[in-house]
C-alpha cells in the first residue's frame, strides 16, 4: 500500500514545480498527480493567489504569496519530521517500560 501525501504536501509539490514556471503537463508529471487531481489543486491554489497563469508565456508562475507559503512549509516540514522522530522514540521507550513491568 502506498504512502498518501497530505493536502499541504501536494500543494507544496505543485508550488516547487511552478517556481520554475511550468505548464500543466510539467506540473502533472513532476508533482506526480493525475490530471483530475491536478485540476482540483490548480483551481484551489490559483484562487488562493499562490500561483497565477501568465497568458503571454502560457504557463503558471509562483506569486510572492506562493513563495511565502513554500518558505513557511519548509520550516513546518522540518519541525514535523523532527517531532515525529521524537514521538516515535518516546513510544519505543514506553513500550520497553511496559514490557519490563507488565500488567497482571
Amino acid at each position: 500500500m502506498g504512502v498518501y501525501r497530505s493536502r499541504l504536501n501536494i500543494i507544496a509539490d505543485i508550488l516547487r514545480v511552478v517556481s520554475g514556471n511550468a505548464k500543466k503537463t510539467q506540473i502533472m508529471f513532476q508533482a506526480n498527480l493525475s490530471y483530475s487531481v491536478l485540476q482540483k489543486y490548480l483551481g484551489e491554489i490559483t484562487k488562493a493567489s499562490l500561483i497565477s497563469f501568465e497568458d503571454n508565456m502560457q504557463c503558471y508562475v509562483l506569486t510572492d504569496k506562493g513563495n511565502a507559503f513554500l518558505d513557511v512549509y519548509e520550516e513546518y516540514s522540518k519541525t514535523n519530521q523532527h517531532l515525529t522522530k521524537e514521538l516515535n522514540a518516546i513510544h519505543t521507550k514506553k513500550n520497553f517500560l511496559e514490557k519490563l513491568c507488565p500488567a497482571q
